[in-house]
């Protein structure tokens, strides 16, 4: 089975709006979803966009989302990875008016085979505009993260100000992450800054938290749960953040059939 939603977001000039776009499987099953988003967000218009997708462990899912932003507007685009066997997420954004702001805060949390990739790109056309990327993945057992972040600051984009964070936790010696961060700066009075991390918990971490009597699988989840609460944590929609904060916390607590924590 395969389907082909496509969504089409427009949000006018000054309006406000929060939008939940989610992709979620009843049963485990074999399927293909193929889907596209487009948002327009008008001059001085506040969005927050969520992006959740919890499909069968067993489905592909393939989707592209595209952005552009007016002058003055803000938009704040939280993409979540939680299903599908094998996922890809195309990302890209385009602060098309002076003044836009743009927060894309996305989390995946992979385990067993799953494999997903998230490429991103945030098109700084116009001065005076500012983006913050944040993604953090966290990954058990043989699952496998890619992350490709390509900031683009274009002729006369002066006074970009754009950051952007990849931040990945393995959590078995079988886990893998590949990421790459890019920058291409064609403007020269910019702020632009980039970086990717990988590796285990902090072992650092870990023995400060059990001198404080906290058992070693106490301290395991503190450190893991953190990672995902960082972006839980610029999640306005109080409700949504809640229900994301019990799956993951489940799914965290959940232990594979060989008994290793993912």
């Amino acid at each position: 089975m395969v389907s082909h939603p496509r969504s089409l977001v427009v949000v006018e000039r000054g309006a406000k709006a929060t939008v939940v776009e989610s992709y979620v499987a009843l049963k485990d099953g074999l399927y293909w979803t193929n889907a596209v988003t487009e948002v327009a967000v008008g001059d001085g218009a506040r969005v927050e966009y969520y992006r959740l997708q919890r499909e069968s462990r067993q489905a592909y899912h393939v989707a592209t989302t595209h952005t552009i932003q007016g002058r003055d507007s803000m938009l704040r685009l939280h993409p979540i990875t939680l299903g599908a066997g094998l996922a890809r997420h195309d990302i890209y954004t385009a602060l098309a008016g002076s003044g836009a702001e743009l927060v894309l805060n996305g989390f995946y949390l992979l385990r067993g085979k799953q494999h997903a990739d998230h490429h991103t790109v945030i098109d700084h056309a116009q001065p005076h505009c500012t983006s913050h990327e944040y993604f953090n993945g966290i990954l058990g057992e043989q699952a496998h993260g890619v992350f490709t972040g390509r900031i683009i600051v274009r002729p006369g984009a002066q006074r970009t100000d754009s950051k952007q964070t990849n931040n990945n936790l393995l959590l078995s010696a079988e886990a893998r992450a590949d990421s790459q961060p890019q920058l291409e700066i064609y403007a020269d009075d910019v702020k632009c800054t980039h970086g990717s991390t990988m590796g285990p918990l902090d072992e650092m971490a870990l023995y400060y938290l059990q001198s404080r009597g906290l058992s070693p699988e106490m301290a395991a989840g503190m450190l893991t749960y953190g990672f995902a609460a960082e972006i839980l944590g610029r999640m306005e929609h109080t409700d949504l953040r809640r229900e994301l904060d019990h799956v993951i916390r489940a799914r965290l607590a959940d232990r594979s059939p060989g008994g290793r924590r993912t």
